[in-house]
């Protein structure tokens, strides 16, 4: 999502002019890289009468200012931000040009010292960064910040589509809507299963036509699965595309077990699978707080995730063994064996997903609750090269650190949530500056 980002470029006459416009320069840069674009005063502002004109000429207030101290100034400059703006800020204090027993040039340290003040008594939060605008932590902090806030601006516009609700016990996957959207602001549409079903078992073939390929192109074995099954898939793939078209639907909480066995004789895994390849985030069991943790890891990876229970640990490579039935996305398959397809574990219907997931540096993830509110659950690891451990799909994360059986222990103790959801990459900081913004409190393991 496209960020409105106001950089303020802070500064007194009183120090190097021409160090400090090079510093105000290069950071304009990296923001712009970062960012893709970003308002700026053409100069540095060099009184806090000049930041309150810059910001009251913004028609619409920001989604994040950064406010540079680029040299040292007093709180007053800050203070014209928070009088308008009460949106996110980051102080962001760059380095001094040298060190070397002469002048100094720039003071820009205590300036955000300054600022940090104000705003701790003002009870405004903050971010703050330290560094030139070439250092890689700075690259990799304001790639975090810009991150971690599309995607709090982006949930306030994100419409999720509840596919009948949580099978008898599931009742942790519920969240009161009105909840839902005064924290996150995301809209719940309802539907019914025996609505989706419906749309597909009226469909004419030539409603659906051409919807099998994206399915038989992703998967492997998908030609040992009967033709009426296959046609069920595809009825139902369609079915759940209107229904996420004629919504604009962003992500998919869907009941899977008993309706779509009993009701439909097909499962919806496949149909899952297909969507979490696509960017629809799409959780079974009509896991809402799963989909949300499954958006948030897509958002802050940019691409597929994966949501499955801790079903065991292996101490054999002290792994914890996340699985589900068969709705793994196709392109988190190790790519020695691709995505495989077969029949549910239980009910032998398919066609579902039966593979081991891809290894790489992970983040397990959960957005839970309590009866104090929400709270986040992050813990980094090693999705390990590991195969299928059971039937359906499954990953062995190794977390960081090892201790695998005493982890688990940990997250039992603390009630979490039986779904998780592991995303490839390490969004640790991003996470902690989505609970932040959202006074969530993360839980890190």
């Amino acid at each position: 999502m496209k960020l409105k980002v106001l950089f303020l470029p802070n500064a007194r006459l009183t120090f190097s002019q021409p160090d400090a416009e090079a510093k105000m320069t290069g950071s304009r840069e990296l923001l712009a890289r970062v960012f893709g674009e970003v308002i700026a005063p053409e100069g540095l502002l060099t009184s806090p009468e000049m930041v309150g004109e810059e910001a009251d000429r913004q028609v619409a207030p920001p989604d994040l200012v950064v406010y540079q101290t680029t040299t040292f100034i007093g709180a007053d400059f800050m203070a014209e931000i928070t009088r308008r703006f009460d949106c996110p800020i980051v102080v962001w204090s760059v380095r001094e040009p040298s060190i070397d027993g002469g002048r100094l040039k720039l003071n820009s340290l205590t300036g955000a010292f300054s600022a940090a003040n104000i705003l701790l008594n003002q009870r405004r939060g903050f971010e703050f960064v330290f560094g030139d605008p070439d250092e890689k932590s700075v690259i990799t902090k304001f790639t975090a910040i810009c991150k971690a806030r599309s995607l709090v601006e982006s949930m306030r516009r994100l419409t999720i589509g509840m596919v009948g609700s949580q099978p008898a016990g599931f009742a942790f996957g519920a969240i009161d809507d009105a909840l839902l959207g005064s924290k996150f602001g995301i809209r719940v549409l309802q539907t019914e299963a025996a609505d989706i079903m419906r749309d597909a078992a009226g469909m004419a073939p030539e409603a659906y036509e051409g919807v099998l390929k994206e399915f038989t192109d992703r998967t492997r074995g998908w030609d040992k699965t009967p033709a009426e099954n296959l046609d069920k898939y595809a009825r139902l793939r369609k079915a759940y595309q209107n229904f996420i078209d004629n919504n604009k639907i962003g992500a998919i909480a869907s009941r899977c077990w008993p309706d779509f066995f009993t009701g439909f004789g097909a499962p919806v895994c496949g149909v899952l699978s297909m969507l979490n390849d696509n960017g629809i985030p799409s959780s079974c069991e009509a896991d809402l707080g799963g989909v949300v943790s499954m958006v948030m890891g897509r958002e802050l990876t940019d691409s597929a995730v994966y949501f499955g229970d801790p079903v065991a640990v292996d101490e054999s490579c002290d792994g914890i063994v996340f699985w589900h039935c068969g709705a793994g996305a196709s392109c988190l398959a190790r790519k020695s064996e691709g995505a495989g397809v077969g029949v549910h574990p239980n009910r032998k219907i398919g066609p579902t997903m039966e593979m081991g997931l891809k290894a790489g540096e992970v983040t397990v993830l959960r957005l839970g609750k309590t009866a104090d509110g929400f709270r986040i659950f992050a813990m980094r690891g090693q999705a390990l090269d590991e195969p299928q451990k059971f039937w359906g799909t499954s990953v062995t994360v190794r977390p960081a650190g090892g201790g695998a059986a005493a982890k688990v222990a940990e997250m039992v103790g603390d009630g979490w949530e039986p779904h998780f959801i592991v995303a490839y990459g390490d969004i640790m900081e991003e996470l902690r500056l989505v609970s932040t913004w959202l006074d969530i409190e993360l839980w890190e393991y």
